[in-house]
């Protein structure tokens, strides 16, 4: 037997491992909450109708077929709870992912510019927060906001306000925790494409004339755009969807869809609306990554 031989079957099974994996691990999930989504809610375990039954014969599974609806669908676009929880959830996570870009694009031009020897010294820096579990890092700054807090303490220390300021169960609270928590998520896809970047480039435009604003916004700021594009989707995409933030740091008047599925899936019991709400979510999401693709095949092309 040849060398390919040998070598060809495993290669073959590698190929095809990722897509095993996609279709056991999200395609088959998705297709039963996407069943569910389309059930209606009844008091049985599990709280939804019909329930298929594959023993119970091919007339049966139709019916079952007959029974499934988007009425589920048509109460998220027609009730505003839903619908300001999508808007409240889209707005968080846009504003915070402008935020995370605007503190950690000069974090990560900083440390990209670093001599080699420090630069892996801030990338600790950057990961230590990881080493943490992230429940506590979140409860710590609860500690850090509350009324009492070290934040508060400081401010009135420094003579900053003459009484202390309510912090938590508001926005800001929750803009601060979510900031802190994915400000990494930011800083290394920017790091890493910064790192990468001939600093001939920069050097040749100021050779020729071009100040230093003009040099980062016409040659630095484009050839890293590849980074700014990975760390908003890493960041804005588990935003829209973040739950324990706004549950811990922010107020309850107005809900985003993360709070809003746990309600309708633990305390509501209402599964197919919860499941619903859940295929929304995702095809929403998967606009931005599809249009990241787009604008990456755009680029090769106009590489080439």
């Amino acid at each position: 037997m040849s060398a390919r031989r040998i070598f060809a079957r495993p290669a073959r099974f590698a190929a095809i491992a990722p897509y095993v994996w996609m279709v056991l691990f999200f395609l088959v999930p998705f297709a039963f909450v996407l069943k569910i989504s389309l059930s209606q809610t009844a008091i049985a375990q599990p709280p939804y109708e019909p329930v298929f039954d594959l023993t119970a014969g091919w007339e049966a599974l139709k019916a079952a077929f007959a029974a499934l609806g988007i009425d589920n669908f048509r109460l998220l676009v027609s009730d505003d709870i839903y619908v300001f929880a999508y808007v409240r959830s889209l707005t968080v996570a846009v504003t915070a992912t402008v935020l995370l870009l605007l503190i950690g694009y000069p974090i990560a031009y900083g440390m990209a510019r670093l001599p080699k020897r420090w630069q892996a010294v801030a990338m600790v820096l950057v990961i230590v927060p990881f080493w943490t579990s992230f429940l506590i890092r979140i409860y710590a700054w609860i500690n850090i906001l509350q009324h009492d807090g070290l934040l508060n303490q400081i401010l009135l220390a420094l003579h900053l306000v003459s009484q202390p300021v309510v912090w938590l169960s508001t926005d800001t609270a929750m803009y601060i925790g979510i900031v802190y928590s994915y400000l990494p998520f930011m800083i290394l896809p920017l790091y890493a494409t910064l790192a990468k970047m001939e600093p001939m480039l920069e050097e040749a435009a100021s050779d020729l004339g071009a100040p230093p604003w003009q040099v980062f916004w016409l040659v630095t700021f484009p050839l890293s755009l590849p980074g700014v594009g990975a760390g908003v989707l890493l960041c804005f995409i588990p935003i829209v969807g973040e739950f324990v933030i706004p549950d811990l740091l922010a107020g309850s008047n107005s809900l985003m869809i993360g709070q809003t599925l746990w309600l309708e899936f633990f305390t509501n019991k209402d599964w197919p609306v919860a499941s619903a709400a859940a295929i929304v979510l995702l095809v929403v999401l998967l606009l931005p990554l599809l249009l990241y693709e787009r604008l990456q095949k755009r680029q090769l092309e106009q590489g080439r």
